[in-house]
């Protein structure tokens, strides 16, 4: 069995996550090309190497033309475009359990019914590259669990569609509920709900790496 674990020592975001799985060996083409059956409009995607803390790691990169724009989503129009796409099925089915579980907890955060939820950043062209984009990545180096450690939040404020928010925000801090964390002093938000999504809705545990 092929077992992905990811080390979120420094948090975790769903480019974060692309770019550990491209590094992994989900090839850079074929991502792109999978990528690219979504269908947006004006939207490229490349990967480059960068060093962080002296450690070199595979940054992603998600340009979208200003006409692609970024405008707020429903869940049903999310699902539909992840499922009329022609991605593989498996990618399909994790990539809709992780927008589901996102609605589910900003439904929660913001006291509507999941069916009124409308992502903002979540539902920008880029977060929805890299939610597709790390469920393609499993999907093409044949992982089958997915695990994760203890998850690191920073602290602080951040500015989105509703206003300054803090760290981590309350999307990120409800997907996380009942996951281990670990509260650092750095003050940026190092676990997004994005990231946090994908690990909440696909991993079957969470702790050391034994």
């Amino acid at each position: 069995m092929s077992v992905a674990y990811f080390d979120c020592f420094s948090g975790v975001s769903g480019d974060m996550l692309v770019g550990a799985l491209v590094d992994a060996g989900a090839g850079e083409g074929k991502l792109r090309e999978e990528v690219g059956k979504l269908g947006l409009s004006g939207v490229e995607i490349s990967f480059r190497e960068v060093k962080k803390g002296g450690i070199r790691a595979k940054k992603l990169d998600v340009v979208c033309a200003e006409e692609a724009g970024h405008p707020a989503r429903g869940l049903g129009a999310i699902v539909a475009l992840i499922e009329g796409s022609g991605i593989p099925e498996g990618a399909k089915s994790n990539a809709v359990k992780v927008f589901e579980r996102l609605a589910e907890a900003e439904a929660r955060v913001h006291g509507v019914e999941v069916s009124k939820v409308h992502f903002h950043e979540v539902g920008a062209v880029d977060s929805i590259v890299d939610i597709v984009g790390a469920c393609v990545a499993l999907e093409l180096l044949g992982v089958e669990k997915v695990y994760s450690s203890t998850v690191s939040v920073g602290t602080g404020e951040v500015r989105m569609a509703h206003g300054k928010l803090p760290l981590p925000a309350p999307a990120t801090a409800e997907l996380l509920k009942g996951k281990p964390i670990r509260q650092t002093g750095v003050r940026a938000e190092l676990t997004t709900p994005t990231g946090a999504a994908v690990l909440s809705a696909l991993a079957s545990g969470f702790g050391e790496c034994l």
